[in-house]
């Protein structure tokens, strides 16, 4: 069956075209994104600006568009982080549903995690025994660990690399705004340790998400073009390493880097803060990188949610 995934991220509305079916991998066949950058679109209220919000139903509106000419039978609407934590997030909702006939469903940040860990565990599979999984998106940071195909802890914190991006102004960081950033990432991460280090040390440690790819890019993974199969990762030596480099770079020179897209590279710096002190606190050495992520979850729990016939049963999440 062909379904449409749309994605409304704080960096990006993501409409993914995919042809799936139970106990099968879910192949793309089309993709339509737009980076509107919702988390940045804000008024001091915290409130999705007017502007920000007639992108946003353009994009589903497009979305829509793009579903009937590719044959989708059934979407797959949600939202995230942006709209679950604006002021104005019901407004917003009801606004996209009455002028698109689309009701986006809002993700929390642990379903976020939960149904991210879900696409993992079913790329890496029973092998990896007990996993660990980090995702860095736009508006939070998901980390869930389990030894089942649902994680046994899973959070969010407000930790994404728009959201913080915000912290450092500038087209070069400030040392010092960038010292105080770090040491908030950290402390953040830290309070959430606790509760994954009863469950004991990972088998096999994982990070998905755009961010990761980046970073993983940066350090030396293979670029896009070598395809999804081809192994990836990040180590902290090598990210590390990077950090204050990054630090001392302009926007420009950042976008330069292999495998940076010219719409990230602000936000690198502050998502190579995060990702190097979760990996440092977590006592991470080496992330493998796993090209699915939460779309892809979405579409895996839709898939188990049908019977032998293709009937359609109504879960998404839970």
């Amino acid at each position: 069956m062909r379904l449409g995934v749309l994605d409304v991220g704080s960096n990006t509305v993501h409409f993914l075209v995919v042809d799936a079916h139970p106990g099968a991998a879910p192949l793309p066949a089309y993709s339509h994104k737009a980076e509107l950058r919702l988390a940045e679109l804000l008024d001091a209220d915290g409130a999705i600006t007017e502007a920000g919000v007639d992108k946003l139903v353009g994009m589903v509106a497009s979305s829509i568009r793009v579903a009937e000419d590719k044959g989708v039978v059934d979407l797959l609407p949600f939202a995230t982080s942006a709209v679950r934590e604006a002021a104005n997030g019901e407004a917003v909702l009801r606004k996209v549903a009455d002028e698109t006939g689309v009701e986006l469903r809002v993700l929390s940040g642990q379903d976020e995690a939960r149904l991210t860990f879900l696409a993992v565990r079913r790329w890496f599979g029973w092998s990896s025994g007990r996993l660990f999984n980090l995702d860095i998106g736009g508006g939070s940071l998901e980390i869930a660990c389990g030894i089942d195909e649902q994680p046994d802890v899973a959070c969010s914190l407000p930790l994404g690399a728009g959201r913080l991006t915000a912290r450092l102004p500038g087209d070069i960081a400030d040392p010092d705004d960038v010292r105080e950033l770090r040491r908030h990432i950290r402390a953040e991460i830290a309070q959430a340790a606790g509760e994954f280090a009863r469950l004991g040390p990972p088998d096999h440690a994982v990070a998905t998400s755009k961010t990761f790819k980046q970073l993983a890019r940066m350090t030396g993974a293979a670029g896009a073009d070598a395809g999804p199969l081809t192994a990836r990762r990040l180590s902290r030596a090598g990210l590390s390493a990077w950090v204050p480099r990054l630090a001392a770079m302009t926007v420009a020179e950042r976008a330069r880097i292999p495998g940076v897209s010219e719409g990230r590279a602000r936000q690198l710096l502050a998502g190579a803060l995060v990702a190097d002190a979760a990996m440092d606190i977590f006592r991470l050495e080496e992330l493998d990188i796993c090209p699915w992520a939460l779309r892809e979850g979405i579409i895996l729990r839709r898939l188990d949610a049908l019977d032998g016939h293709g009937e359609r049963r109504p879960a998404l999440v839970g």
